[in-house]
């Protein structure tokens, strides 16, 4: 009894200091387009409702001029305002606004679109509304009728562009007119324009009106535990570290974008491949699949970030495939860089050579290298005991805060490799990879350290690795390479230009190849670390290789002119589906 008391004396309360309902905002709707003809005046009925009631309506209008013909009610809830527009004398577009204010003085607006057209000029007929996702093409129809005989159609565009698909044959008095219409990237209100023009030189015009819908975007929370396919056209975003798990195979279509979100340490998001999970990502070279952070703004069909530079590493994490093939570490299994040790999905490593992890093919990974602890970056692409059932070939990766690629032991042969703007090393080996890189380019930035870091091997296994047809580009603090702890592997037919002199150049030291420990340089010694037939540009000319190629490289190296180069990669592997190749940063190559 107490509550009903309050709360009606609450309610008196409010009505006795004037408090009210508060309506929603009136809504106004215009009618479908019309065709007028100049100098003509047509009636137009706008709809609308009004919670609060009708308090007045004006009216604005372009190609001619506008009066409200019949008003609402003041009070009204809903109703009808019918006003005429009289066109002018020029043929194009016309509109009518009306403004609906409601009681609460609130306002809201519609626009009727309207095609002014000059008498006996071919009358075309109102396409109905069409719909288009970003970046993608629709083709929409315009039926006409022309009593001098059709001569010619010109189309024009709003928020995307119009281009004729098909058109009738001359002198025809009916027919269709097929534009295709390509949206922007700006969602909301598009627009096609028509004109057709007879053989009396009169023109008739028509507005299809478009609108331009975002791409679908699905965001992914949780692990992959069952087959999976993300399709073609679609954002996916990586909320987290999303693990694809033993015995599911995730399957990425060309064309998709997957974005991850920002974060750092624990919270660092990537895509894991575990062990036993495979990812069929197979992009083409006219659509391949793009990685990279949810700050790009890029969209399906395109290849270049539209708003971030390819220098920006550390927006989230990277791609990890971790597999059974064998690695030689402190044990057969072990945790990779870049995962907590809590996760178990970080785990690589076995007795499977050929074991299979899946397929990846023109794929592009960017912006990636999220820290989770000192030192303890992730990779662009980590490959983690992976076996030679794993098909790799077409990578690229852009703007990554630690390596390009990181091989982890495992047998996995890769080709087609592009690496540009890496903030630690391009190329980076350990554990006993003992798989072939086959054409690969590196394009070292301000950040990167080394351009090739090779490694030996940690545990008993002294399998050893093979990278050839290499082409490197330096920069102002890069070195060719580091070969260390007993490094082992064939490098051969590799081109690098554009280092500084590690002689005269400060600070010293950069621009070289160097081999350090013992164990490394008596593997070179005794034929188990091979060189042969590597190229460079040197930035002095003067400068013996012997200080570029040190502790005896130098005797399988060649100083050469950028036009007499016989080494190196085939860029055109690499042409239409790399940002680096549309950013045209292989004209050196």
């Amino acid at each position: 009894m107490k509550k009903l008391l309050i709360i009606t004396a609450l309610s008196t309360m409010a009505l006795a200091f004037g408090c009210r309902e508060k309506f929603a905002p009136p809504e106004v709707t215009a009618p479908q387009s019309e065709n007028v003809e100049t100098g003509k005046a047509v009636d137009l009925s706008f709809t609308f409702k009004a919670g609060a009631g009708f308090a007045s309506a004006s009216v604005t209008a372009t190609g001619g001029s506008a009066a409200i013909k019949t008003n609402a009610t003041k009070g009204a809830a809903d109703g009808t305002i019918v006003v005429t527009f009289t066109a002018g004398t020029s043929i194009g577009a016309g509109s009518v606004t009306l403004k609906v204010t409601d009681a609460e003085g609130q306002m809201a607006d519609a626009t009727a679109i309207l095609s002014l057209f000059e008498k006996g000029a071919p009358e075309i007929s109102q396409p109905p509304i069409s719909e288009v996702q970003q970046l993608k093409t629709i083709d929409i129809s315009f039926n006409f009728t022309s009593e001098a005989g059709y001569k010619s159609a010109a189309p024009a565009a709003t928020n995307g562009t119009a281009v004729i698909k098909t058109a009738p044959a001359a002198n025809a008095t009916t027919g269709t007119v097929v534009v295709t219409f390509t949206a922007a990237r700006t969602t909301g209100a598009g627009s096609v324009t028509l004109t057709i023009t007879d053989n009396n030189n009169k023109s008739g015009q028509r507005i299809a009106v478009v609108n331009v819908t975002g791409r679908p975007t699905v965001s992914v929370t949780q692990n992959i535990s069952t087959n999976t396919t993300w399709t073609t056209g679609t954002i996916y975003i990586l909320e987290g570290r999303i693990a694809v798990l033993d015995g599911a195979t995730l399957t990425i279509q060309p064309g998709v974008i997957v974005k991850g979100r920002e974060g750092t340490g624990s919270n660092a998001t990537a895509l894991i491949v575990a062990r036993g999970g495979k990812l069929m990502a197979e992009g083409t070279a006219e659509s391949p699949v793009i990685f990279t952070s949810v700050a790009d703004q890029i969209l399906p069909g395109e290849i270049a970030s539209p708003n971030l530079q390819p220098t920006v590493p550390g927006l989230w994490g990277g791609l990890l495939i971790l597999g059974k093939a064998p690695i030689s570490a402190a044990t057969d299994e072990m945790q990779i860089e870049g995962i907590p040790v809590t996760d178990l999905n970080g785990r690589y490593g076995g007795s499977v050579p050929d074991d299979n992890s899946g397929v990846i093919k023109y794929i592009s990974i960017r912006h990636g290298g999220a820290n989770i602890g000192e030192g303890n970056e992730i990779n662009g692409l980590t490959l983690g005991g992976v076996g030679s059932g794993t098909v790799i070939e077409n990578v690229e990766v852009v703007a990554n805060d630690d390596d390009g690629i990181e091989w982890f032991g495992g047998t996995v042969n890769v080709k087609n490799v592009i690496i540009w703007n890496p903030f630690d090393d391009g190329i980076d080996t350990d554990q006993a990879w003992a798989g072939t890189l086959d054409n690969f380019i590196v394009i070292c930035g301000e950040g990167t350290d080394h351009t090739l870091e090779i490694d030996g091997p940690e545990g008993t296994m002294m399998a050893a690795h093979t990278v050839r047809n290499g082409s490197c580009k330096g920069a102002v603090n890069a070195e060719l390479g580091d070969f260390r702890a007993g490094a082992r592997g064939l490098f051969e037919k590799i081109y690098f230009f554009g280092y500084p002199d590690p002689v005269n150049d400060t600070p010293a030291g950069e621009g070289d190849l160097t081999l350090s420990g013992t164990a490394t340089q008596d593997n070179f010694a005794n034929g188990i670390l091979v060189f042969n037939n590597l190229e460079i540009v040197p930035e002095n000319t003067t400068t013996p290789l012997s200080s570029i190629f040190l502790n005896g490289t130098d005797v399988h190296a060649t100083a050469v002119t950028a036009n007499t180069k016989t080494v190196g990669a085939d860029k055109t592997k690499f042409s239409g589906w790399s940002w680096a190749a549309v950013a045209n940063q292989l004209t050196n190559f």
